[in-house]
């Protein structure tokens, strides 16, 4: 009589995990940073339609790296939460925590109970009245949720990015300052080799605290060649 095959959940776990950061590593970076009026998306995408910056709710915000139908299976059921939730109760119900909880049970459940995980992980970002108001939640493909605070790297070279970050960002800076560091460090950590970035390779985007109701706002090219210099 032949055994049965038999994997330990410890590694069953691990094999998950590891082939869910292989996925994610493979994408191209997103860097979400504060700056003096809002928060600020800075993504390496030259496509126009797949995007990986989006609007959820009024002063809300999603960014992901990984699989695009993953993660955009995600954004539409949070806007669908968030838009239920504010038509239900009321608009300043629908915040960027509730959202991450909703987000973060959601991938535990597919990451414990299905046999593969979502390639994904995702930053929700709520603009606040003022900079001490301002949320990031960071969320990984487990379901694991961070609250960061200043400055967020995803994807590729997310680690490298975000050693330079600690080092290069500090509170109060203007639009201008916080779009060029971040492209600079996309360009540097980006992929093979130190390479320049245009806007035609970008998907940049804002929460801009000041709007009085919805805060989302995609940078044209254009404008981007006028911030970029």
């Amino acid at each position: 009589m032949s055994m049965p095959f038999y994997v330990s959940p410890e590694q069953i776990i691990k094999d998950k995990a590891d082939y869910a950061r292989k996925g994610i590593a493979r994408g191209r970076s997103v860097i979400v940073v504060e700056y003096d009026e809002g928060i600020l998306f800075v993504a390496e995408n030259p496509s126009r339609a797949l995007h990986k910056i989006s609007e959820i709710y009024d002063r809300i915000a999603f960014a992901a790296v990984g699989k695009y139908n993953e993660f955009e299976n995600l954004r539409v059921a949070g806007v669908r939460l968030a838009d239920m939730r504010g038509y239900s109760y009321d608009r300043r119900d629908v915040s960027g925590r509730s959202l991450a909880n909703a987000y973060a049970q959601t991938l535990g459940t597919i990451f414990t109970e299905t046999p593969k995980p979502y390639e994904v992980e995702i930053v929700v970002a709520e603009v606040g009245q003022t900079s001490d108001g301002d949320q990031l939640y960071r969320l990984t493909f487990d379901g694991s949720v961070a609250d960061e605070h200043g400055y967020v790297a995803m994807g590729g070279s997310a680690d490298a990015i975000t050693l330079a970050l600690s080092t290069e960002w500090r509170e109060g800076l203007t639009i201008v300052q916080a779009v060029r560091l971040a492209v600079d460090l996309l360009g540097k950590h980006g992929g093979e080799g130190e390479r320049h970035l245009g806007p035609g390779e970008l998907e940049v985007a804002v929460l801009e605290r000041s709007l009085p109701r919805r805060t989302f706002s995609r940078i044209s090219r254009s404008r981007l060649a006028e911030l970029l210099g």
